[in-house]
């Protein structure tokens, strides 16, 4: 029997008949013809302007992440990246519209925990899958909540909080931003992790929340990190924050973790993300170039240190595993809290 010079034997092959060829060279044929085209496409990306949306309307903190990020890529990938807002429906709107766009790099998406872990869980008919129908890039962002009570407020740690909650069972009122809000999921779980009962409250934005905190008609609420630190120079108390890790603008406040809750993690994000099928080039370049964006000192600066957040730039493997944690996280909790779907 006739061999290769590999040593193994030649037989016939399936793209030449009559012609003798080993399986390794049948197998190096065809593993070659196939990836050219897509790696030709991989190199010349992008040919024309991106558009990216933002599900937010103009001016708010997914705006801002979006526009700074998309200013970055523009420098990088030499053509322009367009921010374009469709806000409505929690986020769902935009996050759909990017879902249904066509895989080809030209469309990306500024995912948001929102939209793509909480809404699975409010909604009955969603019309987006958040595994199926999305590519991860990476996470951008990570923020956290802090639990805020007024300086008038008879407590000064979080065991006595929790007597004062236990010892008024559906008297005491939390405020937020609205039904299934970062904000309210983290009263939510912080009622099932303390045994406690208190009523929602939920307002149209946190600056309506914070000024009913102030004015006595709430009792308490979880804000986030950033938009909650003017407010704790005299004027609010912070007892702990929702993070696994104590944030970076309050260094000096406590996780819940730390004071007890052992369990007690909610953070929400910000991230990159491409319709499901993006090829895989693609996805590891603008990996790549947002992963590189993050780590510039402007944008440090501009999302960091005046965003409040904590940035993170992962793999888009490492993603994934967040958003099924977090889906699985905000099932849990909407589920043990009673909210019923829409």
């Amino acid at each position: 029997m006739l061999k290769c010079r590999c040593g193994a034997p030649l037989s016939a092959s399936p793209f030449n008949r009559g012609s003798r060829r080993c399986c390794c060279v049948r197998w190096l044929l065809h593993c070659c013809a196939q990836p050219l085209p897509l790696q030709a496409a991989a190199g010349s990306y992008p040919t024309k302007p991106i558009r990216f949306i933002c599900p937010y309307a103009p001016g708010g903190a997914g705006d801002i992440f979006t526009r700074t990020i998309a200013q970055k890529l523009t420098e990088a990938l030499g053509q322009t990246v367009v921010v374009d807002n469709r806000a409505g429906a929690n986020g769902g709107i935009g996050t759909d519209l990017v879902a249904k766009a066509p895989a080809d790099g030209y469309t990306l998406l500024m995912g948001n925990s929102g939209p793509m872990t909480v809404n699975p869980h409010l909604y009955r008919k969603l019309p987006y899958d958040p595994v199926r129908d999305f590519a991860p890039i990476t996470q951008g962002t990570s923020y956290m909540y802090v639990l805020v009570v007024p300086p008038a407020a008879p407590v000064k740690s979080l065991p006595d909080f929790i007597k004062l909650l236990q010892s008024k069972p559906g008297q005491m009122t939390y405020g937020s931003t609205g039904i299934g809000g970062g904000n309210h999921l983290s009263g939510e779980l912080f009622n099932l992790m303390t045994s406690t009962k208190s009523i929602h409250v939920p307002y149209t934005g946190s600056a309506l929340a914070l000024a009913a905190l102030l004015g006595g008609q709430i009792n308490y609420m979880f804000d986030t990190v950033i938009t909650a630190v003017p407010q704790l120079r005299g004027k609010l108390r912070a007892i702990g924050v929702s993070g696994a890790k104590r944030a970076s603008a309050l260094p000096d406040v406590p996780t819940l973790q730390e004071l007890g809750l052992k369990d007690f993690a909610l953070t929400q994000w910000q991230a990159v993300v491409a319709p499901a099928g993006t090829p895989r080039p693609l996805i590891e370049r603008l990996n790549r170039e947002v992963v590189k964006a993050l780590k510039m000192p402007d944008v440090i600066d501009r999302l960091a240190t005046q965003g409040g957040n904590e940035l993170v730039g992962n793999t888009p493997e490492q993603f994934a595993q967040v958003i099924n944690s977090d889906l699985a996280l905000y099932g849990r909790i909407v589920k043990a809290a009673g909210i019923q779907p829409q």
